[in-house]
């Protein structure tokens, strides 16, 4: 028996070309207005163009194809620029796998966001007729936490004393979270990693979010930007390390949002700044995620 296995990204564009295309994808069609547009343009531009996400995404890909071996057929499918998932299940078809095990290289599950990719790689899955199971969060894998706290324990090092660690992860809008996993789950693995790297409980850490997109209704806060703006009111800290714990690659919203616009932020008010490293293919956590593909498929 073969098995396909499908690991999916968020995608992002090639070339400063592809910058309008993929952002019209993102609008679900619609294109963006022209300051819209620009906007998004100059913030590639101050990460040197492009991001480092496909390069991220197809190392990742190649970790996980390498650790899985023989009998497994992997291709990538992304979100929002090619390959896109319809076409990874395609091309699973055409390898003639018996059944396809899905992957988000994103941990922690929301219906608006990780569930989205599952459904429409179970609904191209299903137009040729193959079962799909897919994966639906890995946040408290035990390698990914491992990896976290190491990150965190790192990055505190050359940190002041006083410093405070932030989780932070995408954030979306309220509607969206109702009755929604994505919080309690950036929840549970905050604290386990907090525990892991012997962070004093709310006063050692907390939970912060971050690159809500513009919109007329209420997304989920604080944004971590609001965070460093009141931990310098306090007074009791000297600086902040933000572990961007929602992503597993370098990235617009990481290299940016965190890398350029928090840290001027922390810079304004007085505090240093600090951001822990990413799983990008990280050879454990790629090998545990193999094993959880694996799992996935022996399960159906």
């Amino acid at each position: 028996m073969t098995t396909g296995v499908l690991v999916m990204a968020y995608g992002s564009p090639g070339s400063t070309e592809e910058i309008g295309a993929y952002y019209t994808h993102i609008r679900g069609g619609r294109a963006p207005e022209a300051p819209l547009l620009e906007d998004l343009e100059r913030r590639y531009a101050e990460i040197g163009g492009v991001s480092a996400m496909t390069e991220h995404t197809l190392a990742q890909v190649n970790a996980i194809t390498a650790a899985l071996g023989k009998g497994f057929v992997v291709q990538l499918g992304q979100k929002h620029s090619a390959p896109f998932i319809e076409d990874g299940v395609n091309q699973l078809a055409s390898a003639s796998v018996d059944r396809i095990a899905g992957l988000v290289l994103a941990p922690h599950y929301s219906a608006s966001s990780l569930g989205q990719y599952l459904k429409r790689a179970a609904a191209a899955a299903a137009a040729h007729a193959i079962p799909f199971q897919g994966i639906e969060s890995w946040h408290l894998l035990e390698e990914l936490l491992d990896f976290n706290a190491a990150a965190v324990t790192n990055a505190l090092a050359p940190m002041p004393r006083k410093t405070k660690v932030i989780f932070t992860a995408h954030s979306l809008p309220e509607r969206a979270l109702h009755n929604d996993p994505y919080p309690d789950q950036l929840h549970d693995s905050a604290a386990a990693v907090a525990q892991r790297a012997n962070l004093a409980t709310w006063a050692g850490w907390g939970l912060g979010w971050q690159s809500a997109s513009r919109s007329p209704t209420p997304w989920r806060g604080p944004d971590i930007s609001v965070i460093i703006r009141d931990l310098a009111e306090t007074g009791r800290s000297e600086g902040i390390l933000v572990c961007p714990q929602g992503f597993t690659s370098e990235h617009m919203e990481v290299r940016h949002d965190l890398d350029i616009v928090a840290r001027q932020a922390a810079a304004d008010v007085g505090l240093q700044f600090g951001r822990t490293d990413l799983v990008n293919a990280d050879a454990t956590v790629m090998s545990a995620l193999a094993q959880l593909v694996s799992t996935a498929a022996r399960s159906m």
